[in-house]
């Protein structure tokens, strides 16, 4: 493991200009990618190769992104599918990015009983929680092994189980009525996950981002909450109220969206039956 990691530090410090590999290490370990990788027009970088492109294509095949990160997210997850050992299965990834919600959960439990300080641990548990929850499925894709349902049932109850983990932790943490918030959250959370699901099921199209929000841009605010509670402690009432607040309004828009695109595909079913209906009458005459 200490061999693999010199050896992405010594590769991002090859790759990325003017010798800030080991500073985009620990901002890619913190946010997920971004400094990574900038627009290629902005940047002045060449266009991504046609092998670039078939791979980021097969890599990211059953989903259609939508989220503000999602171009420098989608690098940063090809860069390192291609460098984990073959020895790491997707499973692995999976119960990886759980154990990153558990991590997220201590440092509620422990910023409670003893500092607040230990919020921070919140930081490395959503880095080590998007490693694995990112990279389990793209790396399938990626080495074509996919168990597309089977990775899609797993993936969906993990996630719902690292979520009330934090929920959890964020119920210790929390005082008083301000434990009606996280309570609230993971019900909005799981709210939202069911209408993923049944956009899925209506629309055939898989999205985990609610436009340009999607759970790379949450943890962004969630370490950024953290911080902001170390530093100002006793604000986190207060940023998880906006939350469930602008959750709420999201989860509301989007159920709006979710029911049109079900009458949509109930006109579309009518009228391929009157269809098949007319066709067959017709041959029987």
């Amino acid at each position: 493991m200490l061999r693999g990691l010199v050896a992405l530090m010594i590769q991002l410090q090859e790759e990325e200009k003017n010798g800030f590999g080991f500073i985009y290490l620990f901002l890619f370990l913190i946010t997920g990618g971004w400094p990574l990788m900038e627009d290629n027009k902005s940047a002045g970088q060449q266009p991504v190769n046609t092998t670039e492109k078939g791979t980021l294509k097969r890599i990211f095949q059953d989903r259609e992104r939508t989220n503000i990160l999602r171009a420098s997210e989608q690098w940063t997850i090809s860069f390192l599918v291609k460098r984990i050992p073959d020895y790491i299965s997707s499973d692995m990834l999976t119960f990886t990015g759980t154990i990153g919600c558990l991590i997220v959960m201590l440092g509620f439990i422990l910023g409670f009983y003893f500092n607040p300080n230990y919020l921070l641990l919140g930081i490395p548990g959503l880095a080590l929680n998007w490693f694995g929850d990112s990279l389990d499925g793209r790396m399938a894709y990626y080495r074509q092994k996919p168990r597309k349902w089977y990775g899609f049932s797993l993936d969906v109850v993990m996630d719902w189980i690292g979520m009330v983990l934090i929920g959890l932790g964020y119920l210790v943490y929390s005082k008083g009525t301000y434990e009606l918030i996280p309570f609230l959250f993971v019900v909005l959370y799981g709210w939202a996950m069911i209408i993923t699901q049944l956009r899925y099921k209506i629309t055939d199209l898989y999205t985990i981002d609610a436009g340009i929000i999607g759970p790379t841009e949450i943890r962004f605010i969630l370490v950024f909450v953290l911080v902001f509670e170390v530093v100002f402690n006793d604000t986190i009432k207060y940023f998880a109220a906006a939350m469930v607040t602008i959750l709420s309004i999201i989860n509301i828009v989007d159920t709006v969206k979710l029911l049109k695109l079900g009458d949509i595909r109930d006109q579309a079913e009518r009228e391929e039956k009157a269809a098949r209906e007319t066709k067959t009458g017709v041959n029987n005459d």
